[in-house]
């Protein structure tokens, strides 16, 4: 079975310690959790098993003409002046190896799967597992656990490499995931 492992909405707005959400209550629970190193450990893991990597993060344009107006989500983007493409705050975030060879996917909803070359890239690659972890929780890693298992993929969930705005939000998240995936950790994962 062909396998990727997907890292969901690592950038540096979000994650980074110096972007703006790097003092949020998602930005503590980044830090809290170890998010950064754990991924990083299970970004290795995946490439000594032989699995690609695929990275997600999002992003409009400068003049944001992608971005949904009335999104509770997104609505605050242009005013913040996050999720600029070609940006700092649009990068991975630098503790994250990339390296040749990767996927990339630029997204402008919370779903990977929403209007992106996802789709087409997982096909040329006849990709049937999906491991995926990012933040947050209770957005992207459920839009993409839910939606990749609508789309027939087998799905694993790489829990400690996932954080939310809150460690109750983040379990009730996980919670409601366990049946459309298999949950594990970045420890116990057998990338195959």
């Amino acid at each position: 079975m062909t396998s990727l492992y997907l890292v969901l909405d690592m950038q540096n707005d979000l994650v980074h310690a110096d972007g703006p959400n790097g003092k949020s209550s998602l930005g503590e629970q980044v830090a809290a959790r170890s998010i950064l190193p754990k991924t990083r450990a299970a970004i290795e893991k995946a490439r000594r098993a032989g699995v690609r990597v695929g990275f997600v993060t999002v992003g409009f344009s400068p003049d944001y003409r992608e971005c949904p107006r009335e999104s509770p989500v997104f609505k605050g983007a242009p005013d913040a002046g996050i999720f600029k493409l070609d940006s700092w705050g649009t990068e991975v975030h630098p503790d994250l190896p990339q390296q040749e060879g990767d996927l990339h996917v630029v997204k402008h909803r919370v779903s990977p799967f929403y209007a992106t070359s996802l789709m087409a890239q997982l096909r040329a690659l006849n990709i049937e597992r999906i491991y995926c972890s990012g933040v947050s929780t209770q957005a992207v890693v459920q839009a993409t656990v839910r939606d990749a298992h609508d789309r027939d993929y087998e799905v694993v969930l790489l829990e400690d490499c996932c954080a939310a705005h809150g460690a109750e939000e983040h379990e009730n998240s996980v919670k409601s995931l366990r049946m459309f995936c298999t949950v594990t950790t970045s420890d116990e994962v057998v990338f195959s």
